[in-house]
C-alpha cells in the first residue's frame, strides 16, 4: 500500500513537472506526456485544480492549463525564509561574537518552530540545537515567541489540539501559566526558558517582523543556566533586541507600523 501511494505522489509530481517547459497545455499535451488513460489524467489535473496547484487558461478551447498561484505562494515562503536567513546570519555573528553565546533563528511551521540558522558560541560548553531540529511551540523561549504573537484564536486552536510533551525535565505543560507567559513576552517583547528543551540549559527570544508588523520568526540565544543570570539578563535581551531590530530594519520594518 505504502508503495502504490508513494508511485501516486510521484506521478502527480511529475504532472507538475511538465509545465516546468511548458507555460500551458491542454489534457491531450498532458495524455501524450504521460502516457496514461485520459480518465487518470483528467481526474489528476482536476485534483490539482481544486488545490490551486494549477488553473485553466481562459483563451483557449478547449481549454489548456498553466501553473496555478499556490505553487507563487509556496515560492514566496521559500523565497522569503531564504531571504531572512542570509539578512538575519552577519547580526547573528555579530551577536554571538558580543555576548559569546549560541544564536537561533526559528521559523513557524504548522504546530512547531523550525531552526533554520545557528552560529555556534566558541565556548566549550555547547548548547544541542541543528539547522531543521523542531519544536512544540509551547515549548523553549524561541518557539514560544512565535506563539506569543500569534492571534488568541489561533493559540487557542494550537492549545486544544496539541498533544503536551514533557521534552526536558522543566518542560512546561501547565496552560494557564504558558498564557501568562504569552501576555508578558507581549509586554516586554521577549520571552526566557529554563531547562524546557535541554536540561540545565537557558535561551531567550525576541519576535522579528517583516515589513507588514507580522511576525515572522524568531532570534534567540541559548546558552547553559548558569550564564542566564536575572543580573545578565538585562545586558543580554538589550543585545538580543538591537540584534533583531538591526534584521527587521533590513526587512523594511519600521516601529511606525505597529508602534511596538
Amino acid at each position: 500500500m505504502e508503495k502504490t501511494a508513494n508511485r501516486s505522489v510521484l506521478k502527480t509530481l511529475e504532472f507538475l513537472e511538465y509545465f516546468i517547459g511548458n507555460s500551458e497545455l491542454s489534457l491531450a499535451e498532458l495524455v501524450e506526456l504521460s502516457q496514461m488513460p485520459k480518465s487518470t489524467v483528467f481526474r489528476i489535473i482536476q485534483t490539482l485544480e481544486m488545490r490551486g496547484f494549477v488553473s485553466k487558461t481562459t483563451n483557449h478551447q478547449p481549454p489548456k492549463y498553466q501553473l496555478g498561484l499556490k505553487l507563487l505562494e509556496f515560492g514566496n515562503i521559500v523565497a522569503q525564509r531564504l531571504e531572512i536567513r542570509k539578512i538575519a546570519l552577519p547580526y547573528m555573528l555579530q551577536l554571538r561574537d558580543s555576548v559569546e553565546e549560541a544564536v537561533n533563528l526559528i521559523i513557524r511551521d504548522q504546530d512547531e518552530g523550525v531552526y533554520i540558522e545557528k552560529v555556534d558560541t566558541r565556548g566549550y560548553v555547547r548548547i544541542y540545537t541543528q539547522v531543521g531540529r523542531r519544536a512544540p511551540l509551547y515549548a523553549g523561549a524561541c518557539p514560544r515567541i512565535l506563539l506569543s504573537f500569534m492571534p488568541d484564536d489561533e493559540i487557542t486552536a494550537f492549545l486544544n489540539r496539541v498533544e503536551w510533551k514533557k521534552i526536558a525535565p522543566d518542560t512546561n505543560t501547565d496552560e494557564q501559566l504558558l498564557w501568562k507567559w504569552i501576555h508578558d513576552a507581549r509586554k516586554s517583547g521577549y520571552t526566557v526558558s529554563y531547562g524546557e528543551l535541554e536540561p540545565d540549559s537557558a535561551a531567550l527570544a525576541v519576535p522579528i517582523r517583516d515589513f507588514t508588523g507580522q511576525v515572522i520568526a524568531g532570534l534567540s540565544l541559548a546558552g547553559a543556566t548558569s550564564r542566564f543570570t536575572e543580573e545578565r539578563l538585562g545586558h543580554l535581551v538589550q543585545e538580543t533586541k538591537a540584534a533583531a531590530k538591526s534584521i527587521m530594519s533590513q526587512l523594511g520594518y519600521t516601529e511606525s507600523i505597529t508602534g511596538k
